[in-house]
This record gives C-alpha cells, structure tokens and sequence, in this order.
C-alpha cells in the first residue's frame, strides 16, 4: 500500500493519527531496508516507532559483510528482479534534481510499493541466511536494538561552540605561514608545498636526503607520510612538512568544516551513524565523521574543546572503556600473565615492559613503557618485526628480538593468532565472541603479500569486532536506563570505545556510575573491565 500524506501540518496529523496504532503496536513486526531513517523521520513527527524490527539491509550486512547492500543490488543478486530506479522518477543528483512532491501519484505509489515488496521478499531469502550463519543473537542483541538508540542519539545531536573553532582556525592559519616560511628557507628555493613532485625534488634531488629513494609509478619520488617519517631525523625540513601538513589537514577537514554543519534550527551537530559500512561492526559516522577526530596530537584533541555542555544546567561526560581490546585479547587467549596484570589493576604496558626487559615494575622507564605499548597494541593487528622497527625508530634484528621475548612472556597470545589464523584457513571466515562473522576470502591466496594481509584482518577482527559488539550493547543498556529513569541527561556521541552524554547537573551523583555499570555489565569477561568516567564542559575536559 502507499499512503500519499498531504504536507498541510492538520491533515498530515490527521493521517499520522489513523497511522499511530500500528507504529505503536509492539507486537506489529516492522520490516525495512535502512530502517533507521524510517524511523528518524518518524520520531520527528513524535512517533517513536514500537515493535521488533526486521532491517534487510543490516542483515545483509551480517550475512556478506564485503558486498554492496543497497536495495536495487539486493533485488538484482538475490531476487533477479531490476527495481525502479529512484533518478529514473526524479533525475540524477544536482539543481535539476525534482522532489518526490512534484511526481504524480500513480508513478510515486508503483516506486514505494515496488520498493516495500522488495523488501518483504528479501526478509524470507535472508532470513534463513541469518540462521544458517548463527548470527540471530548479534541480529536480535546487537543490532536491532541499536536502531532506535542510533536514532534518538542523532536527532539530539551534540553542541559545537564555533567561536572556540575560529580562534584555533586563526592559530593554524599562522602556524601554516610560519611553517611555509620556514620550508622554503632551509629548501633554499620556493616551490609548491601541495605538489609532491617538487617536492620530492627539492628533498632528493637538492637536498639529497635518500640516495635510494623510491619513484611511484607516474615516475616522481614517493613523499607520502610514511617515508617522510622516516626521514624526519635527518632534516629540520622533513619534520617541518610533516607539520605542515598535519596543521593543513587539521584546518580544512575539521576545524573550517565543523561549523558548516551546525543545524540552524538546533544550534547542534546531528551526525549520522552508519552500521553497514565496516566489517567489524564498528559505527561509522558521517556528515560530520566524528570517528576520525585525531586524538594522537595535542592540536587533534584542541578541537574537543569545541563539543560542548548542552547549557547552564549540563555539564558532559565521557565513559571510556579503558584498554578494551588488550583486555578481550587477554581474555581470548586466556593468557595468565595478562590476565594477573589486569586483575592486579597494574599498568598494563608497564607490566608488559617489566616482563619484556626483565626488570622489575619500578624500573620500567617511559621509554621501555612505549616500546611495550606498541608492541602490546601492534600484536593485535598483527605487526611484523619490520612495521615495529619502523614505528620504534629501531633496527629489524631487535625488534625481531622483542616480539620473540614477547611471546615467551605471553605464549596463549602466540597460540590465539596461530589457532584464529588456522581456523580462519579451514572455515573461510573468523568470528567474534558473540558469533558475527568475517569472511576472509584472500586467507588461503597464494601470494604471500596478499595472504599476510588476510591473516592480519583474522588475527584483529575477533578482538576489534568483539570490542564493537560490546560497546553496542553498552548502549542499548544505558539508553533502557536513561529512560527508565526518565531522566534530563542524553546520550550524545559514540566515538570508538567511548560513549559522551549530556549530563544534567542534578542527576550528576548516582547516574555516571550506574552508566558505568551498564558498560561494564555489556559483555562480562573472565577480567575486570574499566570504564573511565570524566566531567567537564567541554569535550577535551571531560576525557
């Protein structure tokens, strides 16, 4: 059925009243492909949709997390049936682009329609397919109940102060000039910063800073961020690009951009939140990406400062999970050494240090706490002796030696990847705690460069994508809470393991704790998991 619902704010009311029973019905199962957007656009006419949900989008997902999962893909490669197109009602993209209240109603009514029987029928191909993968628990646990919690989170949408933005822009605009300046005179020529063929000349050819540097395939020398890291000790000018560009990067994807996305009606930022894009099950965000806000750099976490409290009577607050995936490593493999480190509330890279060097805790210097660091987090995604000699500065023999020493310290660890990567190589995917699956179609490829890349997504997606799979529930947990409690404060933001709420004033004694329980009680493992609590009013005072 299509329902042509007139736009005069009385009628389209009193449509959406005859409507409302169904939407509220609970025991009305509602099916659809991107259901979050029906919903979004149903909580902004105050109908919070009721029910389970069935979104064939998100199942495909699940079931062939590599493939395309756009409805007219699905119709075609499990249905054989080519849809309407959407350009062929409305046109292509652009200022001659129609809106769908300028097309008649018969051709309108056969697109939605067309578009609903799709997919009903899609529900009773992929629903055997859910089953036969035994994902109905990371279905029905994990990501039907997100659908609702990513919606509310969206149409809230968190406060940016766009004055604190302008003055970092001013700050980086200088420090751009000053650092052009600066380039130009220990080159001892002016040329284009932004075009890697001069530079690759003035590093190479003038200033000859690699006799074998390496040419891409266009012919001019490569100067990506990679190989000027590791020329960054033989020059001042080296570092003063890296600089450069961070600065430039910074300035134009985050710092300019973010207040163009200020809603004029709210004063705030809505995101929106993908769970169809990586295939780990980690959230994705776009229009802003949140996601990707650098943390790593002091000037990345600056532009925190600009998320602020939603007014006078909230402060925010940041629930970080606290080393997340070390601890579900940790638990995977089942290695005590690790295990006895966390339950001990000892540092974690210390203690790996402390067993790295054979030392005792109180002599693990900062230096010896950062090899052990990257050596702890590069295991995960599986890092070979050659990236951690390139990200330690050191040579290939002694980091070959520290991950030896490493996996006589942690041996369950060596026995995780070894048996992940075994299995992954019979069955032709991996899975994490809760059974959503990965295929890895490369895992038994035949060339060794190609092969060792699958066998690193196998030995971290178990260990991301459980940690993903965590802080989902974690969610769907606090937002039962915060309604339950029918309480002032919202939840705001997910970024990677960390969930930030505006927290209002008077629920600030008992609520961040009980938050705090809600995502340590998530997915229980055989280790403590942390969650660190911070208040402030901004962002970056928060964490």
């Amino acid at each position: 059925c299509y329902v042509a619902i007139p736009q005069d704010a009385a009628q389209k009311q009193a449509y959406l009243d005859a409507l409302k029973p169904v939407f509220y019905n609970a025991d009305i199962e509602k099916i659809g492909h991107n259901l979050k957007f029906d919903f979004s656009v149903m909580l902004q006419q105050g109908i919070e949709v009721k029910g389970s949900l069935f979104d064939t989008m998100i199942v495909h997902t699940l079931v062939d997390p590599d493939q395309r999962h756009n409805m007219d893909f699905l119709a075609q490669s499990m249905l054989g049936y080519k849809a309407i197109s959407i350009t062929s009602l409305i046109g292509e993209k652009g200022k001659e682009q129609k809106s769908m209240a300028d097309i008649p109603v018969e051709e309108v009514s056969d697109y939605a329609a067309e578009d609903a029987d799709i997919t009903f029928q899609l529900k009773s191909v992929l629903e055997p397919l859910l089953k036969e993968t035994k994902q109905e628990r990371v279905y029905l646990e994990v990501e039907a109940p997100l659908i609702s919690v990513l919606a509310k989170m969206e149409a809230t949408g968190v406060r940016i102060d766009p004055g604190t933005l302008k003055t970092f822009s001013v700050e980086l605009e200088k420090e751009i000039n000053e650092l052009s300046g600066r380039i130009r005179e220990l080159a001892g020529t002016d040329f284009n910063l932004n075009s890697p063929k001069q530079l690759g000349q003035v590093l190479f050819d003038m200033l000859k800073l690699d006799p074998k540097a390496k040419k891409t395939k266009t012919g001019q020398y490569a100067t990506n961020e990679q190989v000027l890291t590791r020329l960054a000790p033989k020059h001042e000018i080296v570092q003063c690009i890296l600089d450069h560009r961070g600065a430039t990067k910074l300035k134009n994807t985050y710092v300019d951009t973010l207040p163009g996305f200020i809603s004029q009606a709210t004063g705030r930022v809505h995101t929106t939140y993908n769970q169809t894009i990586t295939a780990t099950g980690r959230l994705n965000s776009y229009n802003p990406n949140l996601q990707n806000i650098p943390i790593r750099t002091e000037k990345g976490r600056r532009i925190r400062q600009a998320f602020i409290a939603g007014g006078e009577s909230f402060t925010l607050l940041a629930a970080d999970y606290s080393q997340i995936e070390l601890r579900i490593c940790a638990a995977l493999s089942e290695e005590e050494a690790m295990m006895e480190a966390f339950i001990q509330k000892q540092d974690i890279h210390s203690a790996t240090a402390a067993r790295i060097y054979n030392s005792s805790l109180e002599d693990v210097n900062s230096d010896m706490r950062r090899t052990a660091k990257m050596v702890n987090f590069g295991i995960i995604y599986g890092i070979s002796a050659h990236g951690l000699a390139q990200r330690l500065g050191i040579g290939r023999a002694e980091s070959a030696e520290i991950i030896e020493e490493y996996f006589k310290q942690y041996p369950k660890i060596k026995v995780l990847m070894e048996s992940t990567i075994e299995k992954a190589r019979e069955q032709g995917y991996v899975e994490t705690l809760l059974g959503r699956r990965r295929p890895l179609r490369d895992i038994n490829s035949a060339n060794g460069t190609i092969r060792a890349g699958a066998e690193r997504v196998a030995v971290n997606t178990p260990i991301q994508g459980t940690a993903a799979d965590m802080i989902k529930i974690a969610m769907r947990k606090v937002q039962d809470l915060l309604e339950t409690e029918n309480t002032k404060t919202k939840m705001l933001l997910q970024i990677h393991d960390e969930l930030v709420f505006d927290l209002h004033k008077d629920e600030k004694e008992s609520l961040p704790q009980k938050i705090a329980g809600c995502m340590q009680n998530a997915l229980p493992l055989s280790i403590p998991i942390v969650v660190d609590l911070g208040t402030g009013a901004n962002w970056l005072e928060a964490h």
